[in-house]
């Protein structure tokens, strides 16, 4: 069942009280000849996973689908999925608590992206890390790092303390 169009305005499971915030976001995890895609902004020092915060009434699989769609501009198909992410840390002087489900795209081949506006205004470009070499780079999440060295065949629950 579709729920999506529960709420013809868009908004996002997020709660911001005070110094602290949660939300909860789908990610899709895109792997290519050994490389993962991750998106780079013209704002942040960092690299992140593609993916975004899950709409009120919307699946964690729809809002993947649609959040890879919108960064990529592609449509990819879900092939499982493969971590569910807690991570607790701090920005800006708030407490940030994120549940992240990640999920394992099936290949297809994309490969052509093209610079575009992410969703605060900043432009995005779409990169391609080595896997054997992410934590030689400033990217996020970290776990990414080890995990996807050797993917498993189950789910993984992750909880991090950044």
């Amino acid at each position: 069942m579709n729920n999506s169009n529960l709420n013809k305005e868009a908004i996002d499971a997020f709660i911001i009280a005070k110094d602290k915030r949660f939300r909860v976001r789908s990610c899709g995890i895109i792997i290519k000849q050994g490389h993962v895609l991750m998106i780079k902004n013209d704002i942040d020092d960092y690299y992140y996973s593609v993916g975004g915060a899950i709409h009120i009434g919307e699946t964690i699989e729809e809002a993947c689908l649609r959040e890879v769609f919108e960064e990529t501009g592609y449509r990819y198909e879900i092939d499982r999925l493969q971590f569910i992410h807690e991570n607790f840390f701090e920005n800006n002087g708030e407490l940030c608590h994120e549940i992240a489900f990640y999920f394992l795209m099936k290949q297809n081949d994309n490969d052509k992206f093209i610079i575009s506006q992410g969703s605060f205004g900043a432009m995005e470009e779409k990169v391609w890390i080595p896997i054997k070499n992410f934590s030689d780079y400033k990217a996020y999440p970290l776990f990414f790092a080890d995990e996807l060295k050797e993917i498993k065949d189950k789910i993984k629950v992750i909880t991090t303390f950044e």
